[in-house]
């Protein structure tokens, strides 16, 4: 998905959707919707299944800049939106289910699918939730390990800017982020420590796969992880954005981090994993219109003062690759709006009906 180019990092987006009939209930054509949209769509980015037949993916290309990136997004979900129409389904951008399921999803006929369900029970077919996923090109893995302890102080303030599932199973959940509350019960899942070396990151994965907690590599779940398939930082801390412009949003800010943390030799400060699982947990449950704590301080700020922060603190990097203007517009926006978790709430509010906050999502 990525290569390191020039002075500007490329990066890539994946994001993952429920695909729900028409009253806004979980569907078992995700695996269709899929195939149809790939046979009809253009040959920009890379649609695919996922861990249970209610869910799609999509993938863009190597991006160089956020124009590139959004547009292939909006084109990815039309490919997808198109095809489940034409088949009377919809494909929802939310994080967790927004109607109560009372069936457990359908896990896709892949025999590694079938293995994780097998080996993890009720944690893969009750943890159902949809994220967005962020490459960002590194050097090398031992350099990606120094600049993961550089950013993780600021993975709260990421999970703020796409928090989208705060309506989940028919109720208000309380969180704006509520998958990330599921997401945590699998065991590798999580912000991941300070790494005093790759060798270090190897022997906790090596450990991992020892203990059968893990099954292979890519059930790494950290929230922000060394890719096994491509040379890049994986960002996986983020909810699927209630829109394209959010997502990339959360592209180019992870991009930031990352060209800023390699223009950084200063060590990477030092933050417990028992403290900053505690901010994460805030974050989910706080959002973008909330407070978030401070990566300098600890300190509860709101949080349109810590993006501001996350903004300056990499607006060398923002404007060296054309996203400055992009990125401030875009915290703006959400400041003055709020996320796709707020705008959840302000139409379940008026009725009290989930399906209502289905239509709002798929634009029904």
């Amino acid at each position: 998905m990525n290569d390191l180019t020039g002075d500007v990092l490329t990066f890539g987006i994946e994001e993952e959707f429920f695909v729900v009939d028409r009253r806004g209930h979980l569907s078992h054509a995700g695996d269709d919707v899929v195939d149809a949209a790939e046979a009809a769509g253009d040959d920009q980015g890379e649609l695919q299944h996922e861990l249970t037949r209610s869910q799609a993916e999509a993938a863009t290309d190597v991006c160089r800049t956020h124009a590139e990136a959004l547009r292939q997004l909006r084109g990815l979900r039309n490919d997808l939106s198109g095809a489940a129409l034409r088949r009377g389904y919809r494909v929802l951008p939310a994080a967790s289910p927004v109607l109560f399921e009372a069936n457990p999803p359908v896990i896709t006929p892949n025999p590694r699918y079938e293995r994780m369900a097998e080996h993890f029970g009720a944690t893969a077919r009750t943890s159902l939730t949809c994220g967005c996923h962020v490459h960002v090109a590194i050097p090398d893995k031992e350099t990606g390990v120094q600049v993961l302890n550089r950013i993780r102080p600021w993975l709260p303030a990421l999970l703020t800017m796409t928090a989208n599932s705060a309506i989940s199973d028919g109720y208000d959940t309380g969180y704006c982020s509520w998958r990330y509350q599921q997401w945590s019960r699998w065991p590798s899942a999580g912000p991941p420590p300070r790494f005093a070396s790759l060798d270090e990151y190897e022997s906790i994965v090596d450990g991992w796969l020892r203990a059968g907690s893990i099954l292979d590599r890519g059930m790494i779940y950290w929230d922000v992880r060394l890719s096994d398939k491509q040379p890049t930082l994986e960002f996986r801390i983020a909810d699927v954005a209630a829109t394209p412009e959010d997502a990339v949003l959360l592209g180019v800010l992870a991009r930031g981090l990352v060209a800023t943390a390699l223009a950084d030799d200063a060590p990477a400060p030092h933050l417990s994993n028992e403290v900053l699982r505690a901010q994460l947990w805030r974050a989910s449950r706080e959002g973008v219109t909330g407070c978030c704590p401070h990566p300098k301080s600890g300190d509860l700020e709101p949080t349109k003062a810590v993006l501001d922060d996350l903004v300056a603190l990499t607006a060398p990097a923002l404007e060296a690759a054309g996203d400055l203007d992009f990125a401030r517009e875009g915290t703006a926006r959400l400041a003055a709006e709020g996320g796709g978790a707020d705008r959840q709430r302000r139409r379940f509010a008026e009725r009290h009906r989930a399906e209502d906050v289905v239509d709002l999502l798929t634009g029904s």
